[in-house]
């Protein structure tokens, strides 16, 4: 299934607006983030 959200990004105190993309498969246990995430995104190695 494939669902798309928008939301907001921030750059200091300037907001502007993104479009995250997500597509969840049954049996799956891992997840890719692709494209450049910011440094406070948290990846669990």
């Amino acid at each position: 299934m494939i669902s798309k959200v928008t939301s907001i990004g921030l750059k200091g105190l300037e907001g502007y607006k993104v479009s995250v993309e997500v597509r969840s498969m049954q049996g799956t246990k891992a997840f890719v983030t692709a494209g450049l995430p910011d440094a406070s995104v948290y990846l669990p190695r």
